[in-house]
């Protein structure tokens, strides 16, 4: 895999002996590739991370795996508040909700497959572990979004993505609290743990499980879809 070097000031040592146990995929959310390359490389910015991939599919390293990027911000997943010190952040290029949101070239999404590949050769981030920045902050971004072709990753064995055979015809609702308790299982910050709106959560969860529709709205098939990763998680 060639990899384009495009060194970052922008990192920290990772505390000792922490594991490198979470994948954080991002869109970058500017204009041009170009823009997200300088701000990424930019000391005043003081924000990084490990590897971008442009809309041609070439790949960019800006920090070491062995050091902690700038790329999570405030965040949390499954207890883990300091998302930074034991994950990777890799940028995709895309304009994203601000600047015109569009699809993922075909390109950009086969590199990012061949980068996912590589980095878990390396470490064994477990499949529930690889999340996109909504899923960890989600009261403050929306990336990689909705249009994310999250299920074809997971064909491709990079994360999870509930099965259609196991969410037809459900009629199972849960409670908002049950569900809420579901979705911390997952991994998800949710109160006491996280002072977020269950509602913007459950839309995070949509943006990456359901991006038919992102409504924030508790229903059968939400449920359903939870219910499958759970079990899909617990089979890892």
């Amino acid at each position: 895999m060639e990899l384009i070097e495009r060194p970052s000031p922008n990192f920290d040592p990772r505390p000792e002996g922490t594991a490198i146990d979470i994948l954080v995929l991002h869109y970058t959310g500017m204009r041009t590739a170009e823009e997200a390359l300088a701000r990424l490389c930019d000391p005043e910015a003081r924000v990084s991370s490990h590897y971008t991939v442009d809309e041609e599919g070439r790949i960019y390293r800006h920090v070491a795996e062995s050091k902690r990027a700038r790329h999570a911000g405030v965040s949390w997943w499954a207890g883990e508040r300091d998302v930074n010190s034991r994950s990777l952040g890799i940028e995709i290029v895309n304009p994203g909700h601000e600047f015109g949101y569009v699809p993922f070239p075909e390109a950009q999404i086969a590199a990012v497959i061949h980068l996912a590949h590589d980095v878990l050769a390396r470490h064994p981030i477990p499949p529930h572990r690889i999340v996109g920045h909504s899923d960890v902050a989600p009261a403050r971004k929306m990336d990689p979004g909705e249009l994310f072709p999250w299920g074809l990753l997971a064909q491709n064995g990079i994360g999870l993505y509930p099965p259609d055979a196991q969410i037809a015809g459900s009629l199972t609702q849960s409670s908002e609290s049950t569900f809420a308790s579901m979705l911390a299982t997952y991994g998800y910050g949710v109160s006491p743990d996280m002072d977020i709106p269950l509602s913007t959560v459950v839309t995070a969860f949509q943006r990456h499980f359901r991006p038919v529709r992102v409504d924030g709205i508790i229903d059968a098939d939400c449920d359903a879809r939870l219910r499958a990763l759970l079990q899909l998680m617990n089979s890892d």
